[in-house]
């Protein structure tokens, strides 16, 4: 990929992320992060949840895969954040996805010195934004 081939609101691609339980319980495994809100439906609902949900940094990880697969070089993001703004509730329903996750990828803003590319990431569940101000900034060779 050149640099000079990239545009400003030129999309980079679009990826579904179909969400069960047990990427939760994976999740939590390899993060630690055990909180009975992304496993326990009758804590999550005490707490004023729709039901257990996924981890925010599982959705965060998972939608800059969108921004690694394209630049094809992890190492060239150099910075991703994010602002999360609604949970990701992940039904118990056997043999479907307990959430559908659509991810999309624009190029928002391009530096010509320092040949980098800031990736805007529209992330949403039914229509509506899980994730907001999602931007990675990648070294474009």
């Amino acid at each position: 990929m050149n640099f000079s081939d990239l545009a400003v609101g030129q999309e980079i691609g679009t990826r579904t992320l179909e969400i069960n339980r047990v990427d939760l319980i994976k999740y939590a495994g390899a993060s630690g992060d055990f909180n009975p809100i992304h496993w326990n439906d009758r804590f999550a609902r005490e707490v004023e949840l729709p039901g257990v949900i996924a981890h925010g940094m599982f959705t965060m990880g998972a939608a800059v895969q969108l921004v690694t697969d394209w630049i094809n070089d992890p190492s060239a993001v150099l910075s991703y954040g994010t602002r999360f703004t609604k949970p990701v509730p992940v039904t118990d329903l056997a043999g479907e996805p307990g959430a559908v996750v659509a991810i999309v990828g624009v190029i928002g803003a391009l530096d010509t010195e320092a040949s980098t590319a800031r990736v805007d990431l529209t992330v949403t569940l039914d229509g509506q934004k899980v994730l907001v101000k999602a931007q990675a900034t990648v070294r474009v060779a």
